[in-house]
């Protein structure tokens, strides 16, 4: 009586907006954009035959006999990839604007940034997804991966936004709402976050169990994933491959008891690629394939990136695993995504519809994001030493420059990069610098002491080396260089295999500069000791050239820092594999002095610290206050400062790191001028989670605040007390 009555109520609602004239015409109640969407999702299940709902747990819902419109997934770390090294474009690429790897995005330093790459992606998404010329793509975007970078030994570094967790919730927040955009009502594209959880090591991946107590699960690990859904609005994500207290991620109960139940994760939770059939060959989780799918959907899965999975959801509804209403439940929330998307509402009340369909130009051709492209990518690099102020380069007293090395002349792409509409090379970018007036030559190597001889005639050097981000094309799951990594691949040492070549052109000449183009720390200690100025910048920015070129002879100041701490030694860190960080992993229980510290990067110029005060020395547990310091730039360029607000418990009545960043701001100066830089501590973001009471707590506490410069920069300190 209920379906027949609800048909009914349908036709009548078609009948009435047929006559008003104000919408096109509707044969199913989930087509009225009015009703709740859980009336309307509640509609579509009623009306799917059970094929049509298996078909729709792929990553795919859409269902053309009741005109249901669904997209599918894209990947867009750091730009939308529809080309690149892993062929995203299936055949038939399409260029899309590239910026540099999300690590790098991280070293910004800056959520608007990340934001702003976000959105340009999600434009770019709809433009191909909806143009009549292309028509291809999809609107769920496989991006940010909030995952934590807690071992620059894991091959996938590239991927994160670093070792923190607080920061790295600030950032993916940025992204998931760079891509979903700003309507109250729909969104651009939805975020769909990886991979959760805490796989942070490739080797043994599809098998290996990452252990840990509740306190790290909550406080650490989740922490990103969890601001990514609460703060940042991201309704989708992909459950890791490994397992997490042996229990494998893809069928883990925390997918449904914690991201479902507690942080109201409503939308998409999908496998990664083969996950399915790792439950069965690697994880020997399951005895077949009908166990296992009834496992995935019991746990929330709701979307699979396996082709195989249709016969086991069958199978294991023939013998009553799970039943159709089980399956309904979890399918709900990719129909939610779908009418998030706008994909089923008439597309003159969506926001976005017209993107593809009015512009005269693709947008990866404007000049817009060209000029995006290179001002993000120029806020990204590090400067990591400056000795006796080499840097930035007086082009006007260079007669030659010896540009050398592998990464000079290319710009190098990663696995999940797509294909940029133009790139310009370190060399193409310091030659259009200096213009014909410089003699700028080039050698990759040192074969027949070719960049010897090369950095002696030469006024300056400048050597360009780091990791290859695809492993020069060795095969999936290898990487002939030990230092270098992917995925499936964690890096074997830490050791810059090119340092070799850096001693002999630095020999050769003593104004020699490194830049070290890189997806991971690295052990650079001689480099460090000995060469006079260092930089730091990751791949595959379209405008790496021009970028550098604008950082290297001072038309812009660098500003980015680092995040994660850059070991001496690869002895310094725990074994890759042990997932608790509190026996030495992270800047906040690293053991030793690092070669540079979380946080770290140095400028052209020099900041002055003055001046902290807080606006009350008290803070309540439900409350925040506002920490405040004035900077100065003291010295005779522009420059951008990162002051960054650090805290330590003092009194806590359980185990705490050493310190933890609890909030930044990147700020602009002029030569001499000061500003007073406000950064708000929230009691929430000192609480701790106890396990007794399954909550966060924020404890009585006297709390240490530090604002510096890094993580080991201390310049002003002060303390407050925590109260109920």
């Amino acid at each position: 009586m209920k379906k027949k009555k609800l048909i009914q109520v349908s036709f009548l609602i078609t009948f009435v907006l047929s006559i008003s004239g104000t919408l096109f015409a509707q044969k199913y109640p989930f087509q009225n954009h009015k009703l709740s969407v859980n009336e309307r999702v509640d509609n579509i299940i009623s009306l799917l035959t059970l094929d049509e709902k298996i078909a729709c747990l792929s990553t795919n819902p859409g269902v053309p006999r009741l005109e249901i419109k669904g997209t599918g997934h894209v990947e867009g770390l750091h730009g939308l990839a529809k080309g690149g090294p892993s062929n995203w474009g299936q055949r038939d690429p399409v260029t899309t604007t590239i910026f540099p790897q999300a690590i790098g995005l991280a070293e910004s330093w800056d959520p608007e940034v990340l934001k702003r790459v976000a959105t340009i992606e999600s434009y770019e998404t709809r433009y191909i997804v909806q143009s009549p010329k292309y028509h291809k793509g999809g609107l769920v975007v496989r991006a940010p991966n909030a995952d934590l970078g807690r071992d620059p030994r894991w091959g996938r570094n590239e991927e994160c936004y670093g070792e923190d967790a607080w920061f790295n919730g600030t950032m993916t927040v940025a992204f998931v709402k760079g891509l979903q955009g700003d309507d109250p009502k729909y969104w651009r594209t939805a975020s769909l976050m990886k991979h959760f959880l805490a796989n942070s090591n490739e080797n043994g991946r599809d098998s290996s169990s990452s252990d840990f107590d509740e306190r790290l699960l909550r406080e650490y690990y989740s922490y990103p994933f969890w601001r990514g859904v609460v703060e940042g609005g991201s309704r989708a994500y992909m459950a890791s491959y490994n397992a997490y207290n042996k229990i494998p991620m893809t069928v883990h109960p925390i997918l449904k008891d914690i991201t479902v139940k507690e942080w109201g994760q409503d939308g998409i939770i999908c496998t990664d690629g083969g996950a399915f059939a790792l439950l069965m060959n690697a994880h020997k989780y399951y005895p077949d394939a009908d166990k296992a799918a009834a496992g995935c959907i019991k746990a929330g899965i709701n979307q699979f990136l396996d082709r195989v999975y249709p016969a086991g959801i069958k199978g294991a509804l023939a013998k009553n695993y799970i039943t159709e209403a089980t399956l309904d439940s979890v399918l709900k929330g990719n129909f939610r995504v779908m009418i998030k998307l706008g994909l089923l509402d008439p597309p003159e009340i969506v926001p976005y519809s017209n993107i593809g369909i009015s512009d005269t130009i693709p947008p990866w051709l404007t000049k817009v994001n060209q000029l995006a492209a290179r001002e993000v990518t120029q806020k990204t690099i590090v400067l990591l030493k400056n000795s006796k102020n080499l840097l930035p380069l007086d082009k006007g007293k260079i007669k030659s420059i010896a540009v050398i090395g592998p990464r000079a002349d290319e710009v190098l792409l990663d696995w999940y990069s797509g294909t940029p509409p133009y790139t310009i090379s370190p060399l193409a970018g310091i030659k259009s610098k200096v213009g014909a007036a410089v003699d700028v030559k080039y050698a990759r190597d040192n074969v027949d002491d070719a960049a010897v001889h090369l950095a002696k005639s030469a006024d300056v050097a400048i050597l360009i080396v780091g990791n290859h981000p695809t492993c020069e094309g060795a095969g999936w799951g290898k990487c002939s260089t030990p230092s270098d990594g992917r995925e499936a691949v964690d890096r074997k040492v830490m050791i810059l295999e090119q340092e070799e070549l850096i001693k002999k052109v630095f020999s050769a000449n003593p104004k020699t500069i490194v830049v070290l183009v890189s997806s991971f720390p690295y052990t650079i200690n001689w480099t460090q000791e000995n060469v006079p100025a260092i930089l730091h910048m990751t791949h595959a920015s379209q405008e790496m050239g021009n970028a550098l070129a604008d950082v290297l002879f001072g038309d812009f100041n660098p500003g980015g820092r680092l995040v994660q701490t850059w070991p001496k030694s690869m002895d310094q860190l725990p074994p890759m594999t042990d997932y608790n960080i509190r026996n030495g992993h992270t800047y906040m229980y690293f053991k030793g002095e690092p070669l540079y510290p979380f946080g770290y990067g140095r400028s052209y110029t020099n900041f002055n610290y003055s001046k902290l005060e807080l606006s009350s020395k008290k803070l309540k547990a439900d409350s925040e206050i506002t920490v405040q310091v004035t900077v100065r730039n003291t010295g005779k360029r522009t420059g951008d400062e990162v002051v960054q607000l650090y805290v330590k418990h003092l009194n806590s009545t359980v185990s705490r790191p050493l310190k933890e960043i609890k909030g930044f701001r990147r700020v602009t100066l002029k030569p001499n001028e000061s500003r007073k830089v406000e950064i708000p501590l929230k009691a929430e973001t000192l609480a701790w989670w106890d396990v007794a009471k399954h909550r966060f707590v924020v404890e009585e506490d006297k709390i240490q605040i530090t604002v510096g410069t890094s993580s080991a920069d201390a310049k002003l300190q002060d303390t407050i007390q925590v109260m109920h």
